[in-house]
């Protein structure tokens, strides 16, 4: 007669050594992907004008900077699209504050330049894009914008003006353009604090909680 056996069922403290370990590395593991999705946001912030050369039917400026609305002007000024906006400018600020900043004549630019100043956020931008854009029957739309705030910016856009193709003409800050003259802490500063607001846009945090998020000057 066998006596009782000894009980081979694993207990409670292998399982709770496993949950341990995934505690563990759980924030591990979401650093490591925080820190590769920054990398593939800087390949993106990083990259060029997608078609430079072409012809669209408009340019919107997403303001923020001075060499923003030079850019627009010199494409408009090239040729590259038949109208602009600016969006989000002050309200006080006039066509002719405009043009002076690309040395341009106001007169010229009457019917083919727009100012928006109802945006003050990006989301903002987005939907006063969009309604410019239907309003003027566009089909495509080369946007200008720091590169740092582009994917911010094209996936506003998207989400409102799903049916225009956008084409992405990002523009260097002259402040990224030589780091040093801005402090390096600062530069990293900027990029990690647009990467941030990108993730944020991207889940609906902003919209879920009715928050705004403002564009970085």
């Amino acid at each position: 007669m066998t006596g009782p056996q000894p009980d081979t069922q694993p207990g409670p403290r292998p399982r709770w050594r496993r949950r341990r370990r995934l505690v563990i590395a759980a924030p591990a593991l979401a650093l490591a992907v925080l820190a590769a999705g920054f990398g593939w946001f800087l390949v993106l912030a990083g990259r060029g004008p997608t078609d430079p050369t072409g012809h669209t039917d408009g340019i919107a400026v997403l303001t923020g900077g001075a060499e923003r609305v030079e850019t627009g002007l010199r494409l408009l000024r090239e040729g590259r699209a038949e109208r602009l906006l600016v969006s989000g400018v002050h309200p006080q600020v006039t066509l002719a504050d405009v043009a002076r900043l690309a040395a341009l004549e106001p007169e010229p630019l009457a019917g083919r330049v727009s100012l928006g100043p109802r945006a003050t956020t990006t989301r903002g931008n987005a939907a006063e894009i969009a309604d410019w854009a239907r309003a003027t029957h566009l089909r495509s739309l080369r946007v200008v914008t720091a590169g740092y705030h582009m994917p911010r910016a094209l996936l506003e856009l998207r989400r409102t003006l799903p049916e225009v193709a956008l084409v992405a003409h990002p523009v260097v800050p002259a402040r990224l353009r030589d780091p040093a003259a801005g402090g390096q802490p600062r530069t990293w500063s900027l990029l990690a604090g647009e990467y941030l607001k990108f993730l944020a846009a991207w889940a609906g945090v902003p919209a879920l909680l009715g928050l705004p998020l403002d564009p970085p000057r």
